[in-house]
């Protein structure tokens, strides 16, 4: 997405922004341990997990899974 043509009034166009730039940087399970920072135990977590994972298949969270196995197998093979 263009910053030029992001519309930063609106809170629901800047927080897909930036759920889209976490998950291209950080993957999927990435996205979410850094999502799960912020909880502050109030809200709907469901609709709004729904929201924020609506493209995510289960192969995406399978691969997100064999990834983080993988760099902690090489973190204990150094």
């Amino acid at each position: 997405m263009n910053s030029i043509s992001l519309e930063y009034h609106n809170p629901m166009v800047v927080r897909n922004a930036g759920i889209s730039a976490l998950k291209k940087e950080l993957g999927i399970v990435g996205t979410f341990y850094f999502l799960r920072q912020f909880g502050i135990g109030k809200g709907d977590y469901t609709a709004e997990r729904e929201q924020v994972f609506q493209d995510t298949t289960s192969n995406d969270i399978t691969e997100g899974i064999r990834a983080v196995q993988r760099m902690r197998q090489m973190q204990q093979n150094d």
